[in-house]
């Protein structure tokens, strides 16, 4: 797109996938705090979030430690690293994914027609953070580790309760990588 930016056809179906998938992580991630209408802003960048992992493997995944826990200080470093930036990356999280909502909820789609999304740069990096997250998420759910993994997916029979999740997981890559290259051209 000229000035930067991408444009992407979707079609009724994937709208609807695409925007259920992504409110489903916006549920995921969590609502956040709203802060008090005179609550001090210098004060809020210091609020301390969770300094344990999330229980939720897929959390786990989309807010990993920052550090190994090999040693009892690489694991006290992690978690005073979490306490004060998890809550802010959650937000970020959550932002992006609203980015992504409110642009499709801005589509009039047709039955059986697509129509062209057009992203500015800032939303389509939104757009690529939460791409990301729910294949981050999708592949914590479908317990792929590794690329060599996700090969043995596309040969899962149609019966496997997996299969539709499969299909969103390589669909979501493919609009991932789709979005990059038309980002570095």
């Amino acid at each position: 797109m000229p000035g930067g930016g991408a444009a992407v056809a979707l079609d009724e179906v994937e709208v609807s996938i695409l925007r259920s998938l992504t409110v489903q992580l916006l549920e995921l991630i969590g609502p956040g705090e709203e802060p008090e209408a005179d609550a001090d802003p210098l004060a809020a960048l210091f609020a301390e979030g969770p300094s344990k992992p999330p229980a939720d493997p897929a959390l786990r995944r989309l807010f990993p430690d920052a550090y190994g826990d090999d040693t009892e200080e690489l694991r006290a470093a992690a978690a005073d690293f979490r306490r004060y930036t998890e809550n802010d990356l959650r937000a970020r999280k959550r932002e992006d994914a609203l980015v992504v909502v409110r642009a499709l909820d801005g589509l009039d789609t047709e039955p059986e027609e697509s129509v062209l999304l057009k992203l500015t740069p800032d939303e389509s990096r939104a757009w690529l953070g939460t791409l990301n997250d729910l294949r981050l998420t999708i592949a914590t759910r479908l317990e792929i580790t590794e690329d060599e993994e996700s090969e043995r997916l596309y040969r899962l029979p149609d019966s496997d309760p997996r299969k539709p999740m499969v299909m969103a997981y390589l669909w979501l890559g493919a609009l991932q990588e789709s979005l990059i290259e038309t980002l570095m051209s």
